[in-house]
């Protein structure tokens, strides 16, 4: 399967590629078929390097690829005796731990894996698990300073389909029907899988939940043709030997983690060191990077911009980091002003690259061997295809693109998924048949490379004037001192939105809101995108896998908004709290809670409200105390 070398320069390269069918290239049916490839090619290799923390990086527990590919077989066939079959769905709530991805790959040997944030919250991963119909629930057990097994108590009689819990880290308990991981696959055979399966490449072999961190996700159903296309297309991009290793920091219940840092490595008998359960968010693993860069020379990893912007506040030391050939950074915008300083401190390369939960990963890359365009997320990978597409008003095709026009960003290829689980979430997401709306605007250059331009979503639509987020963003972050940036829009009676930007400043940094306006004014070229207010926050949100949550700074503006607003209601009501958060029906709700004055008819109160929220288009409810 990987017996070709490829040096993919530009989109003629990409072209000379898909000269060769893919049906010719690929013969795997299966993940599993495709890691037990992997593994036969050095049994005796090590398959994964776990570290508990990164202050004992040089004692990690191994893991070599015989002993991982009997765990799988074992994690199968256990799953199998619990009644799993091909269209049965395993959900797991697991930190990054060996035995995650045992379970994962064991898991759609055996049926369907479904990996779910554990941070969620316990209603929210109720719904996902009645959602796909989870029948066996693995999670991890009571371990100091997490509450996944605690959630799990609270929600497992609620699920109907569930059948098994299966606890790691933890003993069984028959009555209940919670069986302990580690002892029971022992009683389960480890040399070959104990039951028939003809495996069908469109098969379902995964279902995960799209970004974001509350209210309910989208679920997205993915083959195992789709994984094994994406995992081929990732070893052609990346140009990883069997042997070599990787970092992985991101989370395993998101497809990066997973696929770039997992199946890929694995398909080849690559080296897979897992940075703690709790990858890059382990302070101890970013404190001592440079020094497990030096001991393991790893040849790359990938992460998020957020990651990029800690490392460049740790001092690299005389730790030797010449292994890293580069690092892959997706899953949002990245600073071109971040861009160069990290480069410029650590001397790695950069690649820049652009994928979805509904594409197994990727979709585009910058490449490796040729010309990098420093601001774009590269050309797209081999039979992968994407374009630009401009769309009417209400969502519908008009036309392709033309080159530099922005539009919105659809693909269409081996590895686009099977639709949402949930139909709801399935309606108008196709153009021409077959090809996937991302949601994403951008275009395309002479050159075949993309360029992001926001979100459909995220843009800030100020009295009709559209105006790209990262137009603020970009201006912000090159001032000195400047962690963290992001703007969203924030509701306004006359325009509709207005900008404001919330910013994180660097700790040792003397900066005021005042300070951060003021080359605002300078650095911001156009006028309708100047902020007209700067947040100071401590914290800006992110989602488990470091991407800034904009909802949630959303929630934010339109609280404070109503709350000044509201402040008008003199003795008709002393404002108590606004809640605003997702809602399911109105997209977003603000909760507000009025405590009543005196000889004041709560209708009274809520008729007063509405009429001063009335310049409002977001959904609220008004509570009396």
């Amino acid at each position: 399967m990987y017996s070709e070398k490829f040096e993919i320069r530009n989109i003629s390269d990409v072209e000379e590629i898909e000269t060769v069918a893919l049906k010719d290239r690929i013969k795997e049916k299966s993940t599993f078929e495709l890691i037990e490839k992997g593994a036969k090619l050095n049994p005796d290799a090590v398959a994964i390097s776990f570290l508990m923390d990164g202050k004992n990086y040089d004692k990690p527990v191994q893991i070599h690829y015989d002993q991982f590919l009997k765990k799988i077989r074992q994690t199968a066939n256990m799953l199998n005796d619990l009644g799993v079959g091909p269209t049965d769905v395993v959900t797991y709530l697991l930190p990054n731990l060996v035995q995650t991805h045992y379970v994962l790959w064991g898991a759609e040997a055996v049926g369907i894996v479904n990996p779910v944030n554990p941070m969620l919250e316990a209603d929210t991963l109720k719904d996902i698990c009645i959602a796909v119909g989870t029948k066996v629930l693995v999670a991890l057990g009571e371990f100091p300073g997490t509450d996944i097994w605690q959630k799990v108590e609270q929600i497992r009689w609620d699920i109907p389909s569930l059948k098994h819990t299966v606890r790691v880290m933890g003993p069984s308990n028959a009555s209940e029907n919670i069986w302990g991981f580690d002892e029971t696959i022992e009683r389960y055979s480890e040399d070959k899988l104990d039951f028939n399966r003809e495996y069908d490449p469109e098969d379902i072999a995964s279902i995960y939940h799209t970004g974001g961190t509350t209210g309910r996700p989208k679920l997205a159903r993915r083959t195992h043709h789709n994984e094994i296309v994406m995992a081929w297309d990732l070893q052609v991009s990346s140009g990883l030997k069997s042997g070599e290793a990787v970092l992985v920091g991101l989370p395993l219940f998101h497809a990066n983690g997973t696929l770039v840092t997992g199946l890929m490595p694995f398909s080849i008998g690559g080296h897979v060191i897992m940075l703690s359960p709790s990858g890059f968010r382990d302070a101890t693993i970013l404190s001592n990077f440079y020094k497990i860069v030096e001991h393991f020379k790893p040849v790359f990893f990938s992460c998020v911009p957020t990651v990029l912007s800690v490392l460049l506040d740790i001092p690299t030391g005389q730790a030797d980091i010449s292994s890293l050939r580069y690092l892959i950074c997706g899953a949002a915008p990245l600073s071109v002003e971040l861009f160069k300083r990290f480069e410029d401190y650590t001397g790695m390369k950069i690649l820049e690259g652009y994928g979805l939960t509904e594409s197994a990963v990727a979709n585009c890359v910058n490449p490796k061997d040729g010309e990098r365009k420093i601001g774009s997320v590269g050309l797209r990978m081999a039979y992968q295809k994407v374009k630009v597409a401009v769309l009417d008003t209400r969502g519908k095709y008009l036309r392709d693109a033309k080159t530099d026009e922005i539009g919105v960003v659809c693909i269409n290829g081996p590895c686009v998924f099977k639709g949402y689980v949930e139909e709801i979430h399935n309606k108008g997401i196709w153009i021409q048949d077959d090809w996937f709306k991302t949601g994403d605007l951008g275009r395309q250059d002479k050159d075949g490379f993309l360029w992001l331009t926001g979100r459909q979503k995220d843009l800030i639509i100020r009295g009709g004037h559209n105006i790209d987020p990262e137009i603020i963003e970009e201006a912000l972050y090159k001032m000195k001192g400047i962690n963290m940036v992001a703007a969203i829009g924030r509701p306004d009676a006359h325009a509709g939105e207005i900008p404001v930007a919330y910013v994180e400043v660097n700790e040792n940094e003397d900066i005021t809101e005042k300070d951060i306006m003021e080359w605002a004014v300078v650095n911001i070229g156009e006028k309708a995108a100047l902020p007209k207010e700067i947040i100071i926050t401590k914290q800006i949100p992110l989602t488990a896998v470091g991407k800034v949550f904009k909802p949630a700074l959303r929630w934010d503006a339109i609280k404070r908004k109503f709350e000044k607003e509201l402040s008008v209601l003199g003795d008709t009501g002393v404002l108590e709290k606004i809640s605003v958060g997702e809602h399911k029906k109105h997209g977003t709700c603000a909760s507000i809670m009025i405590k009543l004055g005196t000889n004041i008819p709560a209708k009274d109160l809520k008729k007063q409200v509405s009429i001063i929220l009335s310049k409002y288009s977001i959904y609220y409810e008004v509570f009396t105390c």
